[in-house]
């Protein structure tokens, strides 16, 4: 047995619909600009093969909670996301063979400290300290694909205080989800447990403490989640 000279930390997971047991999680990536009306609302006309920016495993956290308005910013949005968690490992998968890798689909908020964003753009610097903070990726339970299929449309919507803000379909990703894990699979090996946020549709903005974000996706699920106090 292996001894560590610290506790071990808990090990990252997520709910799963209707059942005792959670699905680990080992990673997460997200895509960047997949629905066209969002893309132009930050003023980018044209649709570029997708990229990638990552989030750590320890991100993730249930539906239902309140989450602390986080550090650094005055300037917190709110993106829906559908999320679908990898189940088998695969590299260089190819784009007929990519949903066999997904093991189900979930929904997904990924927040972010919007003005520490537009700094790093302007600067040409990573998106990390915007993106990537503690209980920045809410995540819904998840449905096994075995159960919901694997989603091609249906209505992806959240709303603040019962306020629909964003309410698209999943017909309007650029890129679907089998495009999507192929593509991510050509940089870096997936594996069991890895979650990919797909990209959020238009109507992003901000939401402030006392807030709360309800979401869905049909056929998969919902979120709700909750915006604190500042942690002093």
């Amino acid at each position: 047995m292996t001894a560590f000279v610290l506790p071990v930390p808990p090990t990252p997971s997520v709910a799963v619909s209707g059942s005792a047991e959670r699905f680990a999680v080992r990673r997460i990536f997200c895509v960047g600009r997949n629905y066209a009306a969002h893309a132009r609302e930050f003023g980018n006309d044209e649709l570029d093969p997708p990229f990638f920016f990552t989030k750590p495993a320890d991100a993730v956290v249930d539906s239902g909670v309140t989450i602390p308005y986080p550090p650094l910013t005055a300037n917190l949005h709110h993106e829906i996301e559908l999320v679908a968690a990898i189940g088998r490992p695969g590299f260089r998968i190819p784009r007929e063979r990519a949903l066999d890798h997904v093991w189900g689909y979930g929904v997904g908020i990924d927040l972010t400290r919007r003005d520490l964003q537009d700094e790093a753009k302007k600067a040409a610097r990573p998106w990390d300290w915007s993106k990537a903070f503690d209980r920045s990726a809410p995540c819904g339970p998840l449905v096994p694909a075995q159960k919901s299929g694997h989603p091609r449309e249906g209505r992806i919507w959240l709303a603040v205080d019962g306020k629909v803000r964003q309410d698209a379909d999943l017909a309007e990703l650029i890129w679907p989800i089998a495009d999507i894990v192929s593509i991510c699979s050509e940089a870096m090996e997936l594996e069991a447990g890895d979650l990919i946020f797909t990209g959020t549709p238009a109507g992003v903005g901000a939401v402030k403490p006392g807030e709360t974000m309800t979401g869905g996706v049909d056929g998969i699920g919902t979120i709700e989640v909750t915006i604190g106090q500042p942690q002093l």
